[in-house]
């Protein structure tokens, strides 16, 4: 098989983007590679499941980076979080010894948010997997936001304690 992408790539064809879309049609041509669709992340900044999902990936890519993310997540809870929420979270990390908006030590490979949406205010439903194998350990959380999408709470249970 090597054979056949290496005789396509010294083929005359000019420019190494011409010598690779040969390569890749005949990678495609022997089932060495698939074609995916390419994927499409859609957001807005009017919606709460959104501003919530951009908000946990914001804190995750500060807490994962290079640097001193620990500012930056500071910054971003102080901009997201409603004051009287983030004083509960920062009583929650010094009893547990752990990230209150993760509410864990470490950092998940994956989140996913789903709209609880209530009649009063906005919660959404998050999931965190951890690890690297699949399936992958996860963790529930809600979070609870006011209508101009600031939060009021992190936990397993909504405010309203569901």
């Amino acid at each position: 098989m090597s054979g056949a992408v290496g005789a396509v790539g010294s083929a005359d064809v000019p420019g190494s983007a011409g010598v690779r879309a040969r390569c890749r049609a005949v990678a495609l041509a022997l089932g060495i590679v698939t074609v995916r669709a390419p994927r499409t992340v859609t957001g807005s900044q009017s919606d709460s499941v959104t501003r919530v999902a951009d908000f946990y990936g914001a804190c995750i890519d500060a807490r994962s980076g290079p640097g001193d993310g620990g500012r930056l997540a500071a910054e971003l809870r102080k901009y997201d979080i409603h004051a009287d929420c983030l004083k509960k979270l920062v009583a929650w990390e010094a009893k547990n010894h752990a990230d209150g908006v993760l509410r864990a030590q470490d950092v998940p490979v994956r989140w996913t948010v789903t709209d609880n949406g209530t009649a009063d205010h906005a919660e959404a439903g998050i999931t965190l997997t951890w690890g690297s194998r699949s399936p992958g350990s996860t963790t529930g959380l809600v979070v609870d936001l006011t209508r101009d999408h600031r939060i009021i709470g992190i936990g397993t249970k909504g405010v309203g304690g569901k």
